[in-house]
This record gives C-alpha cells, sequence and structure tokens, in this order.
C-alpha cells in the first residue's frame, strides 16, 4: 500500500550516501518506512562533494530506490551538511537602548539576531545560529526579554562552512531534479539523538569518528558552545594498514577484528610480539607491525581531538565527559586510549539513540554509522510526499464521480422503501377494514365493543353506521 504522510532525507558521506523515509507517530518515536545507501568515496571527500556528475547519479538512484519502497513520489527531501571546512565562530552585537522605555523586548532580540545573520565572512556561509547568552550589565541571561537595562549585547555562535560546500550541493540536487526542503547542520541533528538534556547540561563533547573526518560537538548549559571537523578518520587507519601489502576490504576486516587503537609492549609477552596473522593469500604479516600502524594513527587523531577541546576552553567543564559514535569507534581499545592520552576519565559509548525508531530491519538493524541519517529523519517536520494537484478547485478526490453516483443510489434506496412501508401500511389497514369482527379488530371496533357491554350488557352491540 502506498504511503502519503512520510518525512525524507539524505546524508552525504564520505563512505557512503544514505537515503531515508519515515513517519513521525504521536509518542515521538519514528516508522521507518523505506532506506537505501550507494557508496561514494568516488564522488564524496571529507564530507565534499568532490565528483558533481557521480553525486547527481547517487542521489537519483537513491530517490529512486526510495520510491520504490513508498509507492509514492517524493517532493521534497531534507539535506545534511557537513564537510571538513564545517566550524563554529563566535560573534557579538552591542546595542545601545534610547528609548525611553528601557525594557528589553522580543523585537530587540530578533533584531539583534537578524544583524548577526547579515554578518559577512570571506568565502563562508553561515548555515546555523546557536545563540549563546546576553550580556545585561555585569549578568549573563538565556532570555534578557522583559530586563530592564540601556545596553544589551547579544552573543552568537555561527556554524559555517565553505561557500562552495553549500552550493555544490545544491547544484548536485538540482540536476538531480530533486527540490531541498532544507539543509541540516548533521552534527546538530545527531546529537539530538544521542546526547540527553542532563549531559548537554553538565557539559559534554560528542565526538563522530567517522570515515574521512572527526567531529567534536562541546555542549554546555545545554546550549552548543564549539564545532570543529577535523580531517581524519577510519579510513586514513584502514590505509596505514594497506601500506602492509594488505588488501582494501581485508584491511577494513582486519582493523575491526584484531586491531587495537591502544597497544602497549609492557604488556605483551615474546610470544604475542611474534604471533603472526595469516591473510587470505596466504601470506604472513607480523601482528605487532598492524598493531603499531593502528596505534599510531589512531593516537593522531585522539590528540587532535584533545588540543581542540583545550582550544575550546571547555576541557574541564566537561563534567558529563566524551560520548563516542560514528564507525570508526568500533576500534578495540579506543575508550583506553583517551583515557592515556586526555584527562577525561569519564567516556561512553552512544550505543542506541534517545529515540525509538521501528522497523530497523529497513536499515539492515540499527548501528553507529546510522545515526548520521537518523538524526535528519527526526529533524525533518514537513510531509515530503508528492500531493496532485486538481484542476478544479475544492475537489478533494480524485473520485468524485463514483462518490455522486454511489449518493444517488442510496437515495434511490432510501425512496424505494419509503413506498414499500406506505404500501404495507395501507394493506394493514384495508384488511381491518374488511374484518371488524375478527381478533385483530381495529381500536375503534373493539372500543364501542367494550362499551355496548358496560352500559347495556351486549357483547354483540354494532356501532351505528
Amino acid at each position: 500500500m502506498a504511503i502519503t504522510n512520510f518525512i525524507a532525507a539524505i546524508e552525504l558521506g564520505s563512505s557512503k550516501i544514505r537515503g531515508i523515509a519515515g513517519t513521525k507517530k504521536i509518542d515521538g518515536s519514528i516508522q521507518i518506512h523505506a532506506y537505501a545507501e550507494i557508496p561514494s568515496s568516488d564522488s564524496i571527500k571529507k564530507g565534499k562533494v568532490y565528483n558533481r556528475d557521480g553525486t547527481s547519479l547517487a542521489l537519483k538512484n537513491i530517490i529512486k530506490k526510495l520510491e520504490k519502497e513508498l509507492g509514492e513520489t517524493i517532493e521534497k527531501i531534507y539535506v545534511g551538511i557537513s564537510g571538513q571546512s564545517l566550524r563554529s565562530e563566535y560573534n557579538s552585537i552591542s546595542r545601545s537602548i534610547t528609548s525611553e522605555d528601557t525594557k528589553i523586548d522580543q523585537e530587540l532580540i530578533d533584531s539583534l539576531c537578524d544583524e548577526n545573520l547579515e554578518l559577512k565572512i570571506n568565502d563562508l556561509d553561515i548555515l546555523s545560529v546557536e545563540p549563546q547568552e546576553y550580556k545585561i550589565g555585569n549578568n549573563l541571561e538565556i532570555n534578557p526579554v522583559g530586563v530592564a537595562s540601556e545596553h544589551i549585547e547579544g552573543r552568537y555562535l555561527n556554524i559555517v562552512a565553505n561557500s562552495n560546500v553549500k552550493e555544490s550541493i545544491e547544484y548536485c540536487f538540482k540536476q538531480a531534479h530533486i527540490k531541498i526542503e532544507d539543509l541540516l547542520v548533521t552534527p546538530l541533528t545527531t546529537a539530538d539523538i544521542i546526547l540527553s538534556e542532563k549531559e548537554k547540561r553538565a557539559g559534554c563533547a560528542l565526538i563522530d569518528f567517522g570515515a574521512d573526518t572527526t567531529t567534536i560537538s562541546i555542549y554546555r548549559d545545554n546550549i552548543l558552545r564549539f564545532l570543529t571537523l577535523i580531517p581524519l578518520g577510519g579510513e586514513n587507519i584502514t590505509k596505514d594498514i594497506i601500506s602492509l601489502q594488505i588488501d582494501e576490504d581485508e584491511a577494513e576486516t582486519i582493523k575491526l577484528s584484531i586491531g587495537s587503537a591502544w597497544y602497549d609492549k609492557k604488556e605483551n609477552d615474546k610470544e604475542e610480539e611474534k604471533a603472526i596473522h595469516t591473510l587470505e593469500d596466504g601470506r604472513k604479516v607480523k601482528i605487532e607491525d598492524i598493531q603499531l600502524a593502528i596505534e599510531a594513527r589512531s593516537e593522531e587523531i585522539v590528540l587532535n581531538v584533545w588540543n581542540q577541546i583545550k582550544y575550546s576552553g571547555y576541557n574541564d567543564k566537561l563534567l558529563a565527559g566524551l560520548i563516542l559514535t560514528g564507525g570508526a569507534s568500533k576500534m578495540n581499545n579506543l575508550h583506553r586510549l583517551i583515557q592515556e592520552k586526555t584527562t577525561i576519565g569519564q567516556i561512553r559509548f552512544a550505543e542506541s539513540p534517545l529515540i525509538s525508531f521501528h522497523n530497523s530491519d529497513k536499515i539492515n538493524g540499527i548501528d553507529k554509522t546510522k545515526y548520521g541519517i537518523l538524526g535528519l529523519l527526526n529533524a525533518g517536520k514537513e510531509n515530503c510526499c508528492l500531493i496532485p494537484i486538481t484542476d478544479k478547485p475544492g475537489v478533494l478526490f480524485d473520485d468524485k464521480e463514483v462518490l455522486i453516483t454511489k449518493e444517488e443510489e442510496r437515495k434511490k434506496k432510501e425512496a424505494q422503501e419509503e413506498i414499500e412501508r406506505k404500501k404495507s401500511k395501507d394493506e394493514k389497514i384495508g384488511e381491518n377494514n374488511k374484518n371488524p369482527d375478527k381478533k385483530g379488530d381495529n381500536f375503534f371496533t373493539k372500543f364501542t365493543q367494550k362499551v355496548a357491554k358496560d352500559l347495556f350488557g351486549n357483547e354483540n352491540y354494532e356501532s351505528e353506521k
């Protein structure tokens, strides 16, 4: 059966382009109706469109697969935007209040936000704005409406990216004849289905270890405070294993099976140091060589993450610690490496999203690699199904003529039933008039007979005619 009410989203990942469609339920859960994915390593690099034609073709195929499962046409779609140049930029806007009434109102707050959006940054687009606080005198207010002051300073965290990132995405979707309903910042929508309100309030950092990039999103007091991407990810580790003359597919398997982000020689005896791994083609490779290659690159990524956290100024304010997600976070002993190289003690893996997703078999199960696309689906609001527009205004049903015919038949049936009821009633009245003395005589006959009996004692009295 065709599904006519759904939200559709697409994620442009460095390893795969993913598409999904689902419906939000009243309880906040989401029913997944369709899912499709296509490898994108030849079209997307570091989260940025590299091959426009290849990306456009992949988008067409994704939409075609989704529409086949839905049984309907997709009119528009929500698109996630990320990429190496994505980051946060701080900005502040000051305003003196010269009116007689110095009380701050919503109109003033809106004008400050509009002025911030008009900020021109060389070769950068503002994709999203996260208001921080408003400085009123020596106080910081989250919502200053109603506060009396002669001066206000609005502080904003602008999420920006190189202009060509957005332009390339819009070009590819235009070439694929797909309407973009909205461009959403993928790290923000991902955080919404992973981080609890308690974690955001206490202070935490969401680390998304992706294929080509690693994203760092820092929250404190329920507000996004810092966002940046590092151009290193799981693929870099895989390439280091490949450099040991190992096939790419086998290198990926080795990374996630016997590979370890933390390799301590002191904990390994001489026999383990001499251990050999036999490849699929029969060649042998020392496990120690594999482990050292993995650890070196993993350490580089973790140290870069830690440097960015310290740069944000929130390294000592993350009471809820680090939350790890992304495909590369599946690495063995990654948490041990982070504990060794940082001062963060509290670490958890995002094992499941906060929101319930039904029909997870549609996406071959929910895992860390799919949190990005699920977050985009959750962030969508508008129905993305193409609803046909009829030529005649006010016609809500395609089968109007059928409905009119059924209505006429109903009226005819009611009229026929009414005729039959009247006919039956007339027949009963006529029968009673012909046989007044029979059992079942009409009321008038019975009444006159009863009166005659009472007055004259004559049961056979007949009324005058």
